[in-house]
């Protein structure tokens, strides 16, 4: 055999050995994605390539791109309020009717995170340590801002004018005027809906507010591990305001420090 032959060879070799590493790989994150959703209360994404967003529709994903996750959380948060919603619906005729739905009303059986994002730290963003009048650090006045646009008679709370420094648990966001509460009392099955209702379109909005964490329901979803979607929550099953079945906590991204501190 010529020296050519055996390079050649060996080029098909590494080739049809690569190709077999992928799909043995997509089909390891498959059969795993799918083991979690059924046998976990994690609710993640199937692959970390492909649409950002995904919901969970009897078992089975329906992937979604940014905006129709965006559209298709605005829609339902318009139908949950009615007459009294400050905009009008957008068009999700290309989003499948039953996503729709199921972001409206929730699962039958347990209202739960039915549609879970991707979503990163931005590495451009830096820290903000002034507070716009409310309390709030710029981030999360905007925050703020773009959940009235789209809410009407939300009951916010979380931060106060000159911010808090006591009331809250250790290293807590509310302390740098980057967190909100968005509060559906009393606690009950009408209530938690309309809390996933505000969750759901935080999630598919978090590029654009910056978003770090969402806590509610006894789930958690954070930039830290974006592709595992919503988790469980460790708080005390006693007390109903530290397991967030109350409020929905939203808080927006740090920022990371300048070279001079600033």
């Amino acid at each position: 055999m010529t020296h050519r032959s055996v390079r050649s060879e060996r080029r098909w070799y590494r080739l049809i050995t690569t190709v077999a590493a992928v799909v043995v790989l997509g089909v390891v994150a498959v059969v795993g994605v799918r083991w979690l959703a059924h046998h976990t209360d994690v609710l993640p994404l199937s692959t970390p390539w492909g649409p950002d967003c995904a919901v969970w529709v009897d078992g089975e994903q329906v992937r979604l791109d940014r905006d129709q996750a965006q559209r298709a959380t605005t829609a339902a948060a318009v139908s949950v309020q009615g007459d009294s919603a400050p905009i009008a619906a957008p068009d999700t005729s290309d989003v499948p009717d039953s996503v729709t739905t199921l972001l409206e009303e929730g699962p039958e059986e347990d209202a739960g995170p039915s549609l879970t994002c991707r979503s990163t730290k931005d590495p451009e963003l830096r820290v903000q340590e002034d507070l716009e009048p409310s309390g709030l650090t710029a981030r999360a006045q905007h925050l703020k801002d773009g959940m009235e646009e789209h809410f009407s008679g939300l009951s916010l709370g979380g931060y106060h004018p000159g911010g808090y420094d006591t009331g809250h648990g250790e290293d807590s966001a509310h302390y740098e005027g980057r967190a909100i509460d968005v509060f559906y009392r009393p606690v009950n099955e009408e209530n938690r809906r309309e809390g996933w209702v505000m969750a759901h379109w935080l999630i598919a909005h978090a590029p654009d507010y910056e978003i770090d964490v969402i806590i509610f329901d006894d789930k958690i979803w954070s930039t830290y591990y974006p592709s595992l979607g919503w988790r469980h929550y460790e708080a005390d099953p006693d007390n109903e305001i530290l397991r967030h079945l109350d409020h929905v906590h939203v808080d927006v991204q740090r920022g990371a420090e300048t070279s001079d501190g600033g």
